[in-house]
């Protein structure tokens, strides 16, 4: 998995969707979770910092958000502990056979 550090994310986002990838913002807030989304495609992740999330700006320019689904009072995660979640679910759908 490529990691790639930008100076404008917003312009780096659209940038990315003119290419056909798909970019998601984990964000808690959200509606859709991470196990709906269709994620066999291109597409970028796109993770805030611990605490605060993503930026207005950064979430306004993803093409969809998507949460972790949260059991018990744990409200947020580590982003590292958030990124291993998002990842293995997109490889988990990219290696079932359908």
């Amino acid at each position: 998995m490529p990691y790639i550090t930008v100076t404008n994310l917003a312009r780096t986002l659209r940038e990315l969707q003119e290419r056909d990838i798909m970019t998601i913002g984990a964000a808690g807030e959200a509606e859709t979770d991470l196990y709906s989304i269709d994620q066999r495609g291109s597409l970028a992740w796109v993770l805030g910092a611990e605490g605060d999330g993503l930026r207005r700006l950064t979430r306004e320019n993803c093409d969809q958000l998507a949460r972790i689904p949260m059991l018990g009072s744990v409200e947020s995660l580590n982003v590292s502990v958030a990124s291993g979640i998002c990842l293995f679910e997109a490889r988990r759908q990219r290696a079932v056979v359908k």
